[in-house]
């Protein structure tokens, strides 16, 4: 009996975070942004025998108070208005409301709220000790500021729930963003703050939204040294994402030393990507949490929580890339060959275009690049240069 009852208070190896209120940020129905890919992403983990239901943790809202560690309450209250269609004229202009990429929808700051809520779940999941992960892929909307929406993101959750393990945990924070557009609001967000390290990996600027992410920013002040920025070429293919993101992650945190991870896991690199120039893919979306597993369970006693992020082929890429989070965290092995027919049953009549049937990529997927050894050599440059400052501290030290 008393074997029992202690196991009824072990640690779960990972909460999936979810409702189908999440799916209520909605934009459009013809807008890139679309939530129908969580419910794609968990009924494949369903038909995959992968999940079950006491797994699955419902989000709360976020309070005003807390996303108050990461907003202006003039930005909130404008948000409010919006949503109430109280919002007149061009008054949410400079607030980043009511433009192509964040139009106005009924209640987007309920709807909004509750995906930070999802994250704030994860964080209290796993640094109070019922998981040791925790996944929340309605999150990751890595492009809000403090008092702007921008790029489909409206409340910053990621850098809401930074402040949050600052303030409630007392936690040094390395934050890791592996969407293929840079995670500028999350890095301004701490800039300065020398207990906030973030590292993005994305394709650089020159020809991609938001235009920054330059491996010069590196913080400011106090935080000089904690912002590390790896944009990577248009069409960079696995090995060379890969082997910036592996040596990256291992160098960072080994100088950083976090108590807790927090990744963002845009699923936007790989080469059916609508909006992107990378050539990603199903390998990348396999090694990445796996390596950030390992890497969390080798410095942080395995906390590490996990959002989402872009990803806009909703069919033929995110289910899989997502699934795989998940997978790494419940320590299955990575699952190969074809995919549950139930679930490519159930969904293909809805998809505009053939579904992948299988796990891994077709092969080949793509003519091959003519500049791949260019490509791969300029990364192995960016990464060099990039990785210099870590290096010179640790000599120093």
């Amino acid at each position: 009996m008393a074997k029992c009852a202690r196991n009824l208070h072990m640690t779960k190896n990972a909460s999936f975070i979810f409702s189908k209120e999440q799916l209520e940020y909605s934009f459009s129905d013809t807008h890139p942004f679309n939530q129908k890919r969580i419910l794609l992403t968990l009924d494949l983990l369903k038909k995959s025998g992968a999940i079950q239901e006491s797994d699955i943790i419902p989000p709360r809202i976020a309070t005003d108070a807390e996303l108050l560690l990461a907003h202006d309450h003039k930005f909130i209250d404008i948000v409010k208005k919006a949503g109430k269609g109280l919002l007149h004229g061009n008054v949410g202009d400079v607030y980043g409301i009511g433009t192509d990429d964040t139009p106005i929808f009924p209640n987007m700051h309920e709807a909004s709220a509750l995906l930070v809520g999802g994250t704030l779940t994860a964080v209290d999941e796993v640094m109070e000790g019922r998981s040791k992960y925790a996944l929340n892929l309605g999150g990751g909307l890595h492009h809000g500021f403090h008092g702007r929406a921008s790029g489909f993101c409206i409340y910053n959750d990621s850098s809401v729930a930074i402040k949050y393990l600052q303030e409630k945990y007392g936690a040094r924070v390395l934050y890791i963003d592996t969407d293929a557009h840079h995670g500028d609001g999350v890095q301004w967000s701490f800039y300065d703050d020398p207990s906030v390290c973030t590292l993005s990996i994305h394709e650089t600027g020159r020809y991609l939204f938001p235009g920054t992410g330059n491996i010069t920013e590196r913080g400011n002040g106090t935080g000089y040294g904690t912002s590390f920025n790896f944009p990577i070429d248009a069409f960079t293919e696995d090995e060379s994402f890969l082997n910036v993101y592996k040596t990256a992650i291992k160098e960072v945190t080994e100088f950083f030393k976090p108590d807790v991870i927090l990744t963002q896991n845009g699923a936007d690199a790989h080469y059916f990507d609508p909006l992107t120039h990378l050539y990603g893919t199903m390998a990348i979306y396999k090694e990445i949490p796996r390596i950030a597993r390992e890497i969390a369970d080798q410095y942080c006693d395995g906390k590490w929580i996990a959002v989402g992020g872009g990803g806009y082929d909703i069919w033929r890429v995110v289910p899989r890339a997502w699934a795989h989070i998940w997978l790494a965290m419940t320590q299955d092995s990575a699952p190969t060959g074809p995919l549950p027919a139930d679930w490519l049953a159930a969904w293909q009549d809805q998809s505009p275009v053939p579904l992948i049937p299988t796990w891994e990529d077709p092969e080949p997927l793509y003519e091959p690049i003519p500049r791949k050894a260019e490509i791969t050599e300029k990364n192995e440059q960016m990464l060099n240069r990039a990785l210099h400052i870590i290096r010179n501290e640790q000599r120093i030290k």
